[in-house]
């Protein structure tokens, strides 16, 4: 595959730092920069770094831009469903946002068995166990079968290189991370919005597999949803038509996510114990295309490309310094 002039432009031009020294209160993430500002706001970046398997991988032309504004999408479509903590979003990669007092908790939503980290409800089952996050699954279950019922499998949240762990219910409760009533909302929300995400991605041709939410709550107490919804990174996606028979011949099913990536990496070493292989260009604006179409699909819009030849900070910078001329 020989790239393209815009290719090389896309490659050249990714966000890989969103530290800007004017704005107060920054903060670190794996893919996102964030600043908490005095008012109560927070600015929320991001970038185009990729991780999985607990590193940040590489670079992908386009995908804060993706992100942003898939999960955008989903707050104006869910907003009825869970109040978000979106003000305004003054840039495609940016977000400024109320600032809620988090939950400890990633509520995690599957419909399917599948996944390839340690924390994948495949990966546990595969190796024998049938009792995951507090549910007990049949025997008998294969890769990629849709589960008998969606299921919550919580967990805590890994510091930044940091690793997941599961965790069920009632341990949530019994350790004092939730109290019942938070419990019970949270789970109630979560399950809502996955319904509300499974019914448009069904209208669109898509399976929306499994996602993960992060609440927090906002300054009443009332449980928010908070960081990005439904997106490629937060979501496993497949595509609906091709899905039966690939799964009937034992074949991966067609997705649209990073599972794309996890998957190039696991056929080229075991990721918790071996060197990361470098991802050739070649890979990445192949994965920056699943994103975008990612997008295309759920939305049914035209993904808009920025102008590829003007670096993704600077235009960062300018938006920034428009909308919080108070600090620039």
């Amino acid at each position: 595959m020989t790239l393209s002039e815009l290719d090389q432009w896309r490659l050249k031009h990714v966000l890989t730092d969103a530290e800007f020294k004017e704005l107060p209160g920054h903060q670190t993430g794996k893919v996102r920069e964030s600043y908490d500002l005095p008012d109560g706001r927070r600015v929320m970046i991001a970038t185009d770094r990729q991780s999985a398997f607990d590193h940040v991988l590489a670079a992908v032309p386009d995908k804060g831009h993706v992100l942003t504004a898939t999960a955008q999408f989903w707050f104006e479509k869910t907003g009825d469903v869970c109040p978000n903590h979106v003000i305004d979003h003054p840039d495609p990669n940016v977000i400024i946002a109320k600032k809620l007092t988090m939950l400890p908790v990633e509520m995690v939503v599957r419909a399917y068995i599948t996944g390839t980290t340690d924390t994948s409800i495949w990966t546990m089952y595969a190796n024998g166990e049938r009792a995951v996050y507090g549910h007990t699954l049949p025997d008998g279950l294969k890769k990629n079968d849709k589960l008998p019922e969606v299921l919550i499998t919580p967990t805590t949240k890994g510091a930044v290189g940091g690793h997941d762990h599961p965790i069920t219910a009632d341990e949530i409760v019994a350790q004092g991370l939730l109290t019942q009533a938070q419990w019970d909302d949270t789970a109630a929300k979560s399950l809502a919005l996955f319904a509300r995400g499974r019914e448009i991605a069904d209208e669109n041709g898509l399976i929306l597999v499994d996602t993960k939410y992060e609440f927090g709550l906002d300054e009443n107490g009332v449980v928010t949803i908070a960081d990005e919804i439904h997106t490629p990174d937060s979501s496993r996606y497949w595509d609906a038509e091709s899905y039966p028979a690939r799964h009937a011949a034992g074949e991966e099913p067609i997705n649209l996510d990073k599972e794309f990536l996890r998957l190039w990496i696991r056929a080229r070493c075991n990721p918790y114990t071996d060197p990361l292989p470098e991802i050739p260009a070649e890979t990445l604006i192949e994965f920056s295309n699943k994103y975008v179409s990612l997008y295309e699909r759920v939305t049914g819009r035209t993904f808009e490309r920025t102008d590829p030849k003007t670096p993704v900070r600077d235009r960062i910078h300018a938006a920034l310094a428009n909308a919080l001329p108070e600090y620039f």
